[in-house]
């Protein structure tokens, strides 16, 4: 046995552990976006001095550890906070893949009184769904599952309210079986088929829930089309008669719903984690340090917004995408994606050549499952009448930007509408007026892109830049 150090803090590590186990066995939080495979660098920790990625580094000795600083991630609701509470009250909780938020609505003025957000702490299990899904079929679910609950037992101690009757919980498909401590490893192998989808309901004391007595996990529509986008339809509604709504939830993977009434065409874009940080070689969550915004003046001087005004020390998804947009506007980024040099965003903080071709494979598979989705009900651009863009950074993304790089349909600018978190949000609706959710779901197709010839055409055009 070898004993390790971290502060005040003794663990103890078999001959030839893996730091990363041991770690996220004692309840320490270190991210590992690409799930362990060592190619994202976001698990480093100072061993002995020196920096080393947790999860390849073996213990062969006694040492001692050390953790880079790391900040909470921001997350904006786009709910209105009365901050009155009533008699006649419940919770309301979106899990999402990278952040929580929790709710306390006042059923009886039909509002949210407050709402407190964190980090999803499964990050540490990888950034994205397939990693959290790895990871519950090589080990069990049981490590995932304790972390969300001990987390969400602390979100509700923060309200100090007394035990509340009922708790909504919207998520996708895969962070509700991990919530309510069910296997999703089926999730991850064809043909993708999830233990449930229908509405879940339990008592709280068996999921370990403290401060609440029962719990409702609303429905999903399919393994990869969740309680999330239901809640999202929840909350923007059907459009006027003959036209379409679009909302695509941009997120560590891409939802995608075309809708009217009596019409739900859904599917899941495989955009991978880049929007949230991951793949991106100085990505990183949206906490402070993180470059959120980027733009030239009028001289050509750089522009830099970051998180709580703090030094950059990365860059998150809207600011990757306005890094982007810049640099393909001033032709340093070609149209096919070419970039001679690195390029020096502020001080460490650079845009690899690498990282463009991430982000030219996540935006291009969004903007071609909009058209593939619109090409099979025959629905072209004047036929939508609002696209909905919600997911952790749609309060922050600059439309244009994301128009300008190809990731949203420039026809649909003047029609888009970031509403932030629509499943919290629609969740809530739910809770206060328990409206009929079988209207999105009867009549919901979800449709596979990945054997859809139009989509794999689409896809190769649309990884050109063009202004």
């Amino acid at each position: 046995m070898h004993k390790i150090k971290i502060g005040e803090e003794e663990l103890f590590a078999n001959e030839g552990e893996l730091l990363s186990g041991l770690l996220m066995k004692n309840g320490k939080s270190i991210d590992h976006p690409c799930g362990g495979r060592g190619v994202c660098g976001k698990c480093t920790v100072i061993v002995n001095g020196k920096e080393e990625l947790s999860c390849k580094y073996k213990v062969h000795s006694d040492i001692t550890v050390s953790f880079p600083e790391k900040g909470e991630i921001t997350s904006v609701s786009g709910a209105k906070e009365s901050g009155k509470v009533t008699d006649n009250t419940c919770f309301v909780l979106d899990i999402g893949t990278t952040t929580l938020a929790l709710a306390m609505v006042s059923l009886d003025e039909k509002q949210i009184i407050k709402v407190v957000t964190r980090s999803n702490p499964q990050r540490v299990f990888g950034a994205d769904i397939m990693s959290r899904i790895d990871y519950c079929a090589k080990n069990s679910v049981k490590d995932l599952n304790d972390v969300i609950i001990e987390q969400i037992n602390e979100m509700i101690a923060e309200f100090g309210q007394k035990e509340i009757e009922m708790l909504y919980v919207s998520a996708n498909t895969t962070m509700l079986h991990l919530f309510f401590n069910v296997d999703c490893s089926s999730i991850g192998v064809a043909p993708y088929t999830p233990a449930f989808l229908d509405s879940r309901y339990t008592e709280a004391s068996e999921l370990g829930l403290k401060g609440v007595k029962r719990v409702m996990g609303l429905p999903s529509i399919s393994s990869f089309v969740g309680a999330d986008l239901v809640s999202g339809l929840n909350y923007v509604g059907f459009p006027k008669k003959d036209k379409y709504n679009l909302l695509i939830d941009l997120g560590t993977n891409a939802e995608i719903i075309l809708f009217t009434e009596g019409d739900v065409l859904c599917t899941a874009a495989a955009a991978g984690p880049c929007f949230e940080g991951a793949n991106i070689s100085c990505g990183m969550s949206a906490t402070a340090g993180a470059i959120y915004a980027f733009s030239f003046d009028e001289k050509g001087e750089k522009r830099v917004s970051t998180i709580s005004d703090a030094p950059a020390i990365g860059i998150c998804g809207t600011g990757l995408i306005d890094v982007m947009a810049e640099l393909v506007r001033n032709g340093t980024i070609d149209e096919s994606g070419v970039m001679d040099d690195d390029y020096m965003i502020e001080n460490e903080v650079m845009l690899s050549r690498q990282d463009i071709r991430q982000f030219q494979l996540a935006k291009s598979a969004v903007y071609s499952a909009i058209f593939a989705l619109m090409n099979l009900r025959n629905v072209t651009v004047d036929m939508i009448e609002k696209m909905y863009i919600s997911g952790g950074f749609s309060a922050k993304i600059n439309i244009q930007n994301a128009v300008d790089t190809g990731l949203l349909p420039k026809e649909l600018m003047d029609r888009c509408v970031a509403i932030n978190n629509s499943s919290l949000l629609g969740a809530f609706k739910y809770a206060c007026e328990g409206n009929d959710l079988s209207v999105y779901l009867d009549n919901a197709e979800y449709v596979d892109l990945s054997s859809d010839a139009a989509f794999t055409e689409l896809f190769v055009e649309n990884m050109f830049f063009s202004l």
